[in-house]
């Protein structure tokens, strides 16, 4: 992985608003749930291309394509990690395995909970995108979102919830939790989307 030759460096990559951070703070909405393996389930469902439900086990799920990504972590809170290593499950893994169907347009990511955060196709597909149960080698922490969290480093991280257990397909666009809270329903921090009186039309769900 190749560094930024200078702290200047590191700044020019920053979105704005951002600073850069060395450690990993904690930051999540609630308590950490517990982990039970025998009653963990990640499902893929909604519209699916065979209008079916997919299931995983934990077990299951940790057999799947394990891939490496290098990717940021930028919380609307203000704080970037620039260059962070995830392993774990690709989001293109998901979709290649349980296919959702043509009209499909996005996705809403649900985690423990009830949490949920809403993502367009095309983000959720995006090459960088992962489930991830790593960071630089290492399992995830349950307060880091142990056993599996979404990352999408090309937005604000609420838009990659802690705990995930599954995905839904959607053919129309739905507000997800900190959505339907005054956060942006896109969420680019490069365009610092960061809360809904921002929007422009098209931006989030139709009324």
């Amino acid at each position: 992985m190749v560094q930024p030759e200078s702290r200047e460096g590191e700044q020019a990559q920053l979105p704005p608003g951002q600073r850069l951070q060395r450690g990993w703070p904690v930051t999540h909405y609630g308590p950490v749930p517990r982990f039970r393996p025998e009653r963990w389930e990640f499902r893929v469902f909604g519209a699916t291309a065979d209008g079916g439900v997919h299931r995983w086990n934990h077990e299951e799920f940790s057999a799947l394509p394990h891939e490496t990504v290098v990717g940021d972590l930028h919380c609307v809170t203000r704080f970037s990690m620039l260059g962070v290593e995830w392993g774990g499950v690709t989001a293109r893994t998901v979709l290649a395995l349980a296919p959702p169907a043509p009209e499909v347009t996005h996705v809403m990511v649900w985690a423990e909970y009830g949490y949920s955060a809403n993502l367009r196709l095309s983000d959720f597909e995006a090459e960088h995108t992962v489930f991830a149960t790593h960071r630089a080698g290492e399992p995830l922490t349950a307060e880091h979102g142990f056993p599996v969290r979404l990352v999408v480093p090309h937005l604000y991280a609420w838009k990659g919830p802690k705990w995930v257990r599954g995905v839904e397909y959607m053919t129309a666009d739905r507000r997800g939790f900190w959505e339907e809270r005054g956060y942006h329903n896109i969420g680019d921090p490069w365009r610092e989307q960061r809360y809904s009186h921002q929007e422009e039309p098209g931006d989030g769900p139709e009324p």
